[in-house]
Order: C-alpha cells, then structure tokens, then sequence
C-alpha cells in the first residue's frame, strides 16, 4: 500500500481567485448584538447565527501584489508559491500547466503587468482605527497589499510589523470610524468539544463562515508531520471546522462572537480540508499584535534552556522519580534566567506561574505571553521533589533592554548588481557589489569596503539587493540568539574573502 503523503499547509491562496458565476448578497450594516449562551443551556441554531452576523463584517479580504521581478531569488528567503512542494499541494499560482510567464486562456503570449496578485488571505479587524491581524505569510514578500471590506469597499494597506516566529502581521487601514471589530476572546477558556466558528475567503468565496468543535489545544504539528513549520512557535488550536485556501488569516470565534485564534494551517493528504484545521490562540495574538503596534517588532523573553518532552522511554532512562509529564531539561544555557534561577540539567519544569508545561507546545504558549524583564516563578521536579524559583526572563541578548524595529540601513551600505561583462571577468554567475560602506554602519565595522562583491549570505547565492534585505530581516525577526551575516565574496583586488557580520545590538 502506497504511503499517504501528509503535511501542515499553509492557507493562502496563491493567485487571484478563478471567477465564478454566483450571485452575491451585500452585507448589512447593522449587525445584531450577541447573546452569550448560558451555561448548561441546550445549543439552538440562533446561537450560531447570532455569532456569525456578529463576526462576518468583521473579517476582512487581504490580496498581495509583487512585481514579477520581486519574486526571482525569493525561493530561497522562504516563498511558499516557488516551492514544488507547494505546488504538489495548491498547483501553480497560474495554473496547472506551470507556465511563470502567464498566458491568457487562448495560451497566446501576453505582456505582463507592472504588478501581479500573488496571493489572496483574511484578516481580522481588531480596533476601530484600521488594525488588522493577518498570517506572516499573507503579506510576506508583497509589494502592495489591497484589503476590501465585507461592504466591497477597498483600501490600501500599510505594514505595521510581521512576526515569522508565530506567522502573524499586523496591518492597517486608513478608514472611516465604522470598522466593525470583533472583541477579542480569552482563548485559554476554551474547552474540548466546544463549538467554534470560522470566517474567511476559502478559494475567493469572501464571508464564508464554517463551523466545528475544539479537537485539541497547543497542538505541535511538526511532531507529527515531521516537517518544520512556516513559523518557529507552533501551539495550535486544532479544530474540525472546514478551511481552505484563502482562509489563512481569518478568524476563528467562539459562539459569543468574540475572536479566539486566526486560522493558519491545514493537516491534509490532498492539500484541501481534510478535518483537521489550526488556529493561532489569541493568548499569542494580543502579546504579538500589541508588541508590533508599540515598538514594531516582538519583544521576545526567553528562559535559556534547551529541552524535550518528558516520555515514558526519558523517565526510564534517567531515572526520573514524581513526575510523568513536564520539560526535561537538557542544558541551561549561559547569561539565561534559567542559570540565574540555578536549573539544572535532568531538572522537569511543570508549571510557569499558574500554568502548566506538560508539551513544547504549552512551553512555547506560556513563554510567548511574557515579555522580558517579567518576572516568573517556575515550578520543577529535581530527584522527585518538587521545587518552586522565581526568576526575570531576558531576551535573546541575555539583558532586559527594548528591542527595536530595525531595517537594512543598519548595514550602513547601499548596493548595485554586478554587470554581465565584470561576471564574465570573474568567472562568476552573479553577484551584488557595495557602492558606498557607512563607517558607523555595521558592513564597516565587520571589515567590508567599497567595491566588494558579495557573493552569498549564510550560503545563500545572491543576486539582487532585495536579497540581502530578505536575508537581514529573516535574521532580524527569527528567533535564535546568534544574528549573523556570513558573507563570502571578492575584493576589488580579485581575491576571495570572508566576513562575519553580527546584528545583534
């Protein structure tokens, strides 16, 4: 029997949508008040129909739109529409026959335009002032974002900030004052078995609203899939409500209408819904949305350890005596809130303040909410006793300054592309040179001069100046604690040579 061939897929459709003949029903405007279902009290269907007039309008389109050019060398900084893999899944964002060019449907040649509809997601109103929370993964690598209101009307959206760690954007809109908003929930009162709801634009088709339970909550999908996700946080809420492409950034509510995650990824054997659906909680979206809005990027703490599940396989061999599930840790890393707390290795964390850590997932969760410079107590086991240590949490520097939002400029550079004839010359295929070098700016201080061609970035090949600004802000924005640029190229006098350029602050 042939092996299913199974994945965590992201839910953006890539493209603009294929017309369809349908007739559609413009929103109303006034949307009725919610009633909150008492507890105990029997599920009636005005339940679902009261949460979904309430929350419908505040779902929002979200179409991204790149230059054709803007997407060459993108493949290697994460785009998900080059990608075989995606194709296997979602076929060409142009169609099955895999022509990048584009081709009208009589296949003859057409010019193409400046700018083209990369993708199609959701978003989320969330202030009355235009915020809206989308995936990463919505709006990475657009030139041009365009939303449109469930009401048709159309605006032109900014960039606040993108968390790739937990695959979340912020965006905004300058609108009118009568944004409907949907209030935000507490997705930590959720319970199994609990119906939710969720709205979006599966395939183009805008205000679609589905429904299902709660199968799980901090659910991991690469221990299961195997494959690492698009973002570095995973602790999903997993539902059986039907999703599809272009759902991705649209809500999942609860029967109050109140936001609870932003649906994200599929689990599937074909690419489309197959039962099992992931939200980002809203106890990851209020701490990220509200970091990107006040200072850009994420202020993110971490404890300093390295760790694994605890298993029945780990407590036989280590011996582990008052405990069956928690956070086994491995090493304690240096300058960490951990060493400064005194863990130690074979320590198994259970508890962060009222919290409990029995998964990476719900590890991942709990930190997430906390900034640093916070102070936690943390609960472990050490040779079967139950211990409890405050601490405060640091960032990824080892202190608890601010982190700001930080751009290119920071390399103190400007660039142009290396001539065909100079490639030639050199006997290389491409290369980026650097026309003026900033003595305050970090290419500089790292040893990089004027006329040097950089060649590749952490061994990745480039070729245009949107590379390396791909590159700095992946490492900007991820989540390890070594930021570097290893950068190889060629003097001007035509030797090789090499450069380590660091970014953290």
């Amino acid at each position: 029997m042939k092996k299913a061939i199974l994945a965590a897929i992201p839910l953006m459709l890539a493209g603009a949508a294929m017309p369809v003949a349908c007739t559609h029903t413009q929103a109303q405007d006034a949307t009725p008040a919610t009633t909150t279902p008492a507890p105990g009290r029997f599920i009636a269907q005005d339940d679902f129909v009261r949460a979904a007039e309430s929350t419908v309008n505040g779902v929002v389109s979200v179409k991204s739109f790149a230059s054709p050019n803007r997407r060459q060398g993108v493949q290697q900084g994460g785009n998900y529409f080059d990608d075989p893999f995606f194709e296997f899944f979602f076929g060409s964002p142009r169609g099955r026959g895999g022509n990048r060019r584009g081709y009208d449907n009589g296949g003859a040649e057409r010019e193409q335009p400046q700018q083209q509809q990369i993708g199609l997601g959701s978003g989320v109103i969330i202030s009355a002032d235009g915020y809206i929370v989308t995936n990463n993964h919505v709006i990475a690598d657009a030139e041009r974002l365009e939303v449109t209101l469930n009401d048709n009307r159309n605006f032109e959206a900014t960039v606040i900030g993108s968390d790739p760690t937990t695959d979340l954007a912020l965006i905004r809109i300058d609108a009118p004052a009568d944004l409907h908003v949907i209030p935000m929930g507490n997705s930590e009162d959720l319970r199994l078995g609990e119906w939710v709801l969720a709205v979006g634009n599966p395939f183009g088709f805008t205000s679609t609203v589905t429904s299902g339970i709660v199968s799980a909550k901090a659910r991991n999908i690469s221990t299961t899939t195997g494959t690492p996700s698009a973002g570095g946080i995973e602790a999903y809420i997993q539902t059986d409500a039907a999703v599809n492409r272009g759902n991705s950034g649209g809500a999942l509510v609860n029967l109050r209408g109140e936001l609870v995650g932003i649906n994200t990824a599929i689990y599937s054997q074909t690419g489309t819904y197959a039962g099992c659906s992931f939200a980002i909680p809203t106890s990851i979206v209020q701490k990220v949305t509200a970091d990107l809005q006040k200072y850009g990027t994420v202020q993110r703490a971490y404890l300093g350890i390295r760790f694994v599940e605890l298993s029945p396989e780990l407590i036989s061999e280590k011996k582990i005596k008052g405990v069956t599930t928690g956070i086994y840790v491995a090493e304690v890393e240096d300058r960490s809130a951990a060493m400064e707390t005194g863990l130690k290795p074979g320590d198994v964390i259970v508890a962060i303040d009222s919290y409990p850590v029995r998964s990476t997932a719900e590890m991942q969760e709990v930190i997430t909410r906390y900034s640093p410079g916070d102070n936690i107590e943390i609960s472990f086991f050490r040779d079967g006793e139950r211990l409890s240590r405050k601490t405060t949490l640091r960032n990824s520097r080892g202190t608890v300054d601010i982190s700001r939002r930080d751009d290119v400029s920071a390399l103190g550079a400007t660039f142009e592309k290396v001539d065909e004839e100079t490639c030639r010359r050199l006997l290389i295929k491409s290369g980026v040179r650097v026309r003026e070098a900033d003595p305050d700016g970090r290419f500089y201080k790292a040893g990089i001069r004027k006329g040097f061609i950089i060649l590749s970035i952490n061994n990745i090949r480039i070729a245009s100046e949107k590379q390396i600004t791909d590159i700095y802000e992946s490492l900007r924005q991820g989540s390890d604690r070594d930021k570097v640029m290893f950068i190889t190229g060629i003097l001007p006098s035509g030797r090789s040579a090499y450069f380590a350029v660091p970014l953290a602050d």
